[in-house]
């Protein structure tokens, strides 16, 4: 690929592996995705030359040593590894490798092997071990060579243990990153657990006390209560006031007298109140059962939050952290700090592995010196933000204390429905009447809005939204051009003055499993996206795909015949299964149909094919915690921008709403979250076939290529360079996702 002169792109084929052996191993706790991260440093490390080596059971498996522990990695033997929970390759605990001497044999076997590059999986406590491990090994070596069982030259060649961590952990309670590697699959459990306690809570007007995991970190009981609506969180960083337990009775109280027949209540499994004593989920059952009467239950989730098949979100994020690691580690020098790789937004950064774990460990002093508030701002903006909006959403305010502001606001869906949608309303209808406003719902979007299918909503109106799919206000593709004459005699009959818009431009890994059982098949999956490629590709990477055909990167039957005669080679050696991908308006001749037809022609005596339309079904079914907590957030952060414009623009009785930034569409860019005027995106936007000019997440492109063992390009100028921890890290930047806000 030819490059002009100026360009600043740099190709990791620069970064050569080669002479350099890598290790990696998983230790401490597991957690799903673990597996995703082993895969990724294994083939990117063959894929640059270097050796690589499994580890197994953690640093007890560095300790005893031997081949069966410490064993060199193929390329198939992180095979059909993807999908898989846990830790393949085994963890365990190791209470020699905290002793000197325990340190000193683990340095003996992997000099041995030429091992000087560790990639190390796991939490603070496994990451702290590695990092000592690595401040002491020259005078490892040193006694090692004292005691005869090395050489000077082995001491020589081996003087520098490089090290790169990746935070796996279910609890994300490591500071510096947005995400560890099975925080998001944990919440998958808990929310299937949550969505399903609720049938049977509204069935029996039950209340429900939930118990999550944790340790001493609240993230997964905040997030999930977030995702769930739940009427009452208990967490570590922020122990309730006293005189609590009245309140929540109180609040249990006036819903069920609102006609809610179910209560939730999720307690961290650390929780405790302001004086430290332990508030555990039997003690709020029976205040429930004594104050209220109602009939209670505990669930204690348990290591079912650890189990099960990791999210597409924890093998994407871990297959970038896997890819970003071994580019470290090809990176480092001698003088270079052991880091961790994290993740800022949608982009991979690298920080000085023991400023996250000060800023860890400062996070539970702070609580133990019931410095509580301080404790919410070392978990980072990211933890803050989640509790200041269950707080916004999950009280409301009594009228005495709300300062109407006269405004009216409406709130309508567009375009396609999709998993979130209910959650982003039912927070914009709660912030909105938190600030005063009147909140209005608009049915079946501009074209419902053109025939006056408005009404009032209220707070209550909204409960139980949450976990909805699709769109409970319903939605059109209609635009609004369309009718613009008419919706603007809605908006003065109904005197709106602002409009929070929510919606678009107006399953593959189960499918592979199947492969799995049977031999040398491909299966051909068709994905919807109109012109956007994005579920394509990274739905490749997340399933391990070999081959993704979208509308962004064109293609031709040369590009189609090497995918089939790479494939026939993979098959011909171990490789029993492929999957091949492919956007639904990719190409208007290479058609599914055609390229199933192809592959199965030329895979004949090799493999053979099946194909698969997904269709709606991706649009259906209920959102995920991800979508709940995203759509939730973005959607309040959109409201309160609305009131502060309206107050801004407010004058002489009247919203003045003809500046370039009355109009705006919420979106991340990079690491935040960004108001950017709407008239700003005409030139970035192809309106034809209505996906942006520039799309961010083709440089994950490659990744899913070099997995897949084809040979090509990849653009490291963006790979994650060294920076500092700092203690109030940026705006969460969970997903790319968009509210359009009008005023």
């Amino acid at each position: 690929m030819a490059l002009p002169p100026e360009s600043k792109k740099v190709f990791f084929e620069n970064l050569s592996g080669a002479g350099k052996a890598i290790a990696v191993l998983t230790s401490g706790g597991d957690a799903q995705g673990m597996n995703a991260a082993v895969r990724a440093v294994v083939r990117m490390g063959i894929y640059v030359g270097a050796k690589v080596y499994f580890i197994r059971e953690g640093y007890q498996g560095m300790v005893d040593g031997g081949d069966d522990n410490i064993k060199e990695a193929t390329w198939e033997s992180v095979s059909s590894m993807l999908q898989v929970g846990g830790t393949v390759i085994g963890s365990a605990r190791c209470k020699e490798f905290r002793s000197h001497e325990g340190r000193l044999k683990a340095a003996h076997n992997l000099v041995q092997r030429g091992i000087t590059n560790l990639c190390v999986i796991g939490g603070d406590g496994s990451l702290t071990g590695a990092n000592l491990f690595r401040e002491e090994w020259s005078g490892l070596l040193a006694e090692l060579l004292g005691q005869g069982l090395i050489d000077a030259e082995a001491v020589q060649m081996y003087d520098a243990l490089h090290i790169v961590g990746m935070v796996g952990s279910i609890d994300n309670d490591f500071c510096g990153t947005d995400m560890t590697i099975g925080t998001d699959s944990a919440l998958h459990r808990i929310i299937e657990v949550v969505d399903a306690i609720m049938t049977t809570a509204q069935s029996h007007q039950r209340t429900f006390v939930l118990e999550v995991m944790g340790r001493h970190c609240g993230y997964l009981a905040l997030v999930s209560a977030l995702a769930c609506g739940a009427d009452w969180v208990l967490i570590p960083e922020m122990p309730p006031e006293d005189g609590w337990e009245d309140k929540m009775c109180q609040k249990l109280s006036a819903n069920r007298a609102g006609m809610k027949r179910l209560n939730i209540i999720i307690v961290a499994e650390g929780a405790i109140d302001h004086y430290n004593k332990p508030i555990t989920s039997e003690y709020i059952k029976n205040l429930v059962v004594k104050c209220l009467g109602f009939d209670t239950r505990v669930t204690i989730l348990g290591h079912v939050q650890r189990g099960g098949t990791p999210s597409a979100f924890d093998r994407i994020l871990a297959s970038r952290m896997g890819v970003e690691a071994v580019l470290a580690l090809l990176e480092t020098t001698a003088n270079t700090p052991a880091c961790v790789v994290s993740l800022s937004g949608n982009q991979s950064v690298r920080l000085p592995l023991m400023e996250c774990v000060q800023m860890t460990q400062e996070v539970q002093k702070a609580m133990d010196e019931k410095k509580f508030e301080e404790a919410v701002k070392l978990r980072g903006r990211s933890f803050e933000n989640n509790l200041k909006t269950y707080k916004l959403l999950a009280h409301n305010k009594p009228s005495s204390e709300i300062v109407s502001t006269g405004f009216n606001v409406a709130v309508l869906n567009v375009g396609a429905p999709a998993a979130g949608m209910n959650a982003a309303v039912r927070s914009a209808v709660r912030v909105g009447i938190s600030e005063g406003h009147r909140m209005f719902a608009v049915s079946d979007g501009f074209e419902g809005f053109s025939k006056g299918q408005i009404k009032e909503i209220k707070w209550s109106d909204v409960g139980g939204w949450t976990g909805q799919g699709g769109s409970l206000l319903g939605t059109k593709r209609t635009l609004p051009a369309k009718h613009a004459d008419k919706i603007a005699e809605q908006i003065q009959a109904h005197n709106i003055n602002a409009l929070l818009i929510i919606g678009g431009f107006e399953t593959c890994d189960r499918i592979k499993q199947s492969a799995s059982g049977t031999k040398r098949r491909v299966f051909i999956i068709e994905t919807m996206g109109g012109y956007c490629g994005y579920l394509a590709s990274v739905g490749g990477l997340a399933a391990g795909a070999d081959a993704a055909y979208i509308f962004e990167e064109p293609f031709d039957i040369r590009d189609l015949q090497a995918n089939v005669e790479h494939l026939t080679e993979k098959m011909k050696t171990s490789i029993q299964r492929g999957l091949v991908l492919r956007n639904e308006n990719s190409n208007e001749n290479y058609t599914t149909d055609f390229i199933y037809q192809l592959y199965s022609e030329e895979g004949k005596g090799v493999f053979d094919c099946r194909k698969n339309v997904l269709g709606h079904m991706q649009q259906g079914g209920a959102p995920s915690p991800f979508d709940r907590n995203f759509g939730t957030k973005i959607s309040a952060k959109a409201m309160q921008w609305i009131s502060k414009k309206l107050q801004e623009t407010y004058r002489h009785g009247r919203v003045f709403a003809n500046t370039e930034d009355s109009c705006c569409l919420l979106g991340m860019r990079r690491r935040a979250l960004v108001f950017q005027p709407v008239l700003q995106l005409k030139p970035e936007t192809d309106f034809v076939h209505r996906i942006p000019k520039e799309q961010w997440w083709l440089k994950l492109r490659p990744l899913m290529k070099i997995l897949a063992k084809y040979k090509t390009s990849y653009d490291v100028s963006d790979a994650g360079q060294l920076e500092h921890v700092v203690r109030n890290l940026r705006e969460p930047r969970e997903s790319d996702g968009a509210a359009t806000v009008t005023v």
